[in-house]
């Protein structure tokens, strides 16, 4: 009797031990799913067919200091209910940092500049690179490779874009 109640702990030991790291895995969802984040979509209806386990991620919004760091101030607000709202209604930057575990670690922190409605309408886009290269002189043909020592004129910017997902 004894034999068959350990076989059936083993058992049930085995399966728990099976299934409970699919139950504590993260599941990640991509908001509005292959609509993406846009306009016309119903995200209320979406995310009600979502399960959301606490404390999956957080969101804390801290200093530039701290946001390099990865590291949450002791009175930070901790926001972690799924439904919480951040405004963006005033100039300036915003720093905002997942602060369960790693994740800021990993990557999982944003940088937002907001702009004066009132100064920046339209982002400005840089002019493309000037590729193009210079005519060799006439004179000589071994000018072209001895006289322009420069090779490729042009350059390379930098821009940045805020993407939501």
């Amino acid at each position: 009797m004894a034999s068959k109640k350990s076989s059936v702990l083993v058992m049930a030991a085995a399966l728990a031990v099976a299934f409970l790291p699919a139950l504590a895995a993260a599941t990640e969802h991509t908001v509005g799913d292959a609509s993406g984040w846009t306009l016309g979509f119903d995200y209320a209806a979406w995310a009600a067919t979502k399960q959301y386990y606490e404390p999956s991620h957080t969101v804390v919004e801290v200093g530039g200091a701290d946001f390099a760091a990865c590291k949450k101030p002791g009175d930070a607000v901790v926001m972690g209910t799924g439904d919480d709202r951040v405004t963006l209604n005033a100039p300036g930057r915003r720093w905002f940092v997942c602060s369960v575990g790693k994740h800021c670690q990993n990557g999982m922190k944003l940088k937002i500049t907001v702009i004066d409605a009132d100064e920046g309408a339209a982002p400005t886009v840089a002019p493309a690179p000037d590729l193009s290269m210079p005519p060799f002189p006439a004179s000589s043909p071994a000018a072209g490779v001895d006289g322009h020592r420069g090779g490729w004129r042009g350059g390379f910017g930098r821009a940045g874009v805020l993407g939501l997902f």
